[in-house]
């Protein structure tokens, strides 16, 4: 059997924001996509940052507040060619809702998240039902 990759779990391609948008911005995205975390990128298509659903409950309402001001900013990120067991290993001991996926330029190709790794677990639990 071959290996589970990063990359067969991922979204792709992923929502993301850039760090001068708005916060009420990355609300609305995030309410309209039903997700609870957005890669913040550069002009590059690299990851600067995440900001989270977290990071929406933490900030005022303020309509001028920008993504760069809130965001996560040391944020760790994972190749699609990694092993899943390793990335959810690294979300689990330190507690991440999600990690970037990048290519070798570290720019952004996907997103996995907790919801990626449970989904995957109910259907590895079905086929044993």
């Amino acid at each position: 059997m071959p290996p589970l990759l990063v990359r067969h779990l991922m979204h792709a391609p992923v929502v993301s924001l850039f760090g001068d948008q708005t916060m009420p911005l990355a609300e609305d995205v995030m309410a309209f996509k039903h997700v609870h975390h957005l890669p913040v990128i550069d002009e590059t298509g690299r990851v600067v940052g995440v900001v989270s659903d977290r990071d929406l409950l933490r900030m005022s309402r303020d309509d001028e507040l920008r993504v760069a001001d809130v965001m996560t900013r040391e944020v760790w990120t994972v190749a699609p060619e990694t092993l899943a067991s390793e990335a959810g290993a690294v979300m689990r001991d330190q507690r991440f809702g999600c990690l970037p996926v990048v290519d070798g330029d570290g720019v952004l190709v996907g997103i996995v998240t907790e919801h990626d790794f449970l989904s995957f677990a109910v259907r590895a639990i079905a086929m044993h039902d």
